[in-house]
């Protein structure tokens, strides 16, 4: 893979709550289905691509934002080999929603999903590139940053809300229940007859409940949050070995192909620091 093809993660502990990835050249930057535990917004910054989402599909080019609510299954990819190129940042929703909650958009702090897939708004997407610049920039202070950030995720939340682009999802309590025991259980091997005594469903209706409410099988589920188990304990410095492992996967191979199907980047390229 050329530099060009390598993506850059930007990360700052003193700024935890945000994370930023760049891509000059996505053309073999493919995703299958996934999901994040955060807030994403992403700035198509070059030529086009494809953005899935939930049941939807889009075609976004140089100009548009995407929006994915925490959980949504997702992807984005490249067109025929046609070059595009992006930013992505990622926002801990814990963090974006007592945002909205102090600006007064939310009635208490609680998180809300919000409707826009995508954003066509010219100066929307200039403040969303002068954010990340600023980012990516190792000469600015860290107020600069901070302010940056706020400034921006402000002013865009004030506009979603005018545009009354909140949703609340309405998921049945067993599903919901569920859902919570594979997050705390997903590095386990957990059998399909388990899964419908917990839930109560038989395995059909479970399997297509279960999509419908949550956009993945259980099975797709699992993999997604042991990905996402495997770049929390990367960016803890965990070796790549140790992480396989403990994430479930029966070797580093299997998690490493999985990883990059799901992260389009290598375990290796992910954990690296920002290049100096």
């Amino acid at each position: 893979m050329t530099a060009a093809h390598t993506p850059i993660f930007w990360r700052d502990s003193r700024m935890p709550h945000i994370e930023l990835r760049k891509v000059a050249d996505g053309r073999k930057v493919c995703y299958d289905l996934h999901s994040h535990t955060h807030w994403s917004l992403g700035a198509i910054t070059q030529g086009v691509s494809t953005f899935i989402y939930r049941d939807d599909s889009y075609h976004v080019r140089q100009g548009d934002l995407v929006l994915m609510n925490s959980e949504w299954p997702h992807a984005c990819n490249p067109i025929e080999n046609q070059p595009w190129a992006y930013l992505m940042l990622y926002v801990d929703t814990t963090w974006l929603t007592q945002l909205r909650y102090t600006e007064g958009l939310l009635q208490q702090p609680r998180w809300q999903d919000i409707a826009n897939a995508v954003i066509t708004d010219k100066h929307l997407y200039q403040g969303y590139c002068t954010m990340a610049a600023t980012l990516l920039d190792d000469k600015r202070e860290l107020l600069d940053k901070q302010t940056k950030v706020v400034e921006y995720l402000s002013a865009l939340m004030h506009t979603l809300d005018n545009q009354k682009s909140v949703l609340d999802k309405q998921t049945p309590a067993a599903l919901n229940k569920l859902a919570s025991y594979l997050n705390e259980h997903c590095t386990e091997e957990l059998s399909l007859d388990e899964l419908c005594t917990l839930s109560g469903y038989s395995p059909s209706h479970l399997i297509r409940s279960f999509k419908q409410y949550f956009g993945m099988t259980p099975h797709a589920y699992i993999v997604n949050k042991r990905i996402q188990y495997g770049q929390r304990e990367l960016k803890k410095g965990v070796a790549i070995i140790d992480t396989a492992l403990s994430a479930g996967f029966a070797d580093q191979a299997h998690f490493q192909r999985t990883f990059k199907r799901l992260v389009a980047a290598t375990p290796n390229q992910y954990r690296k620091p920002l290049p100096e």
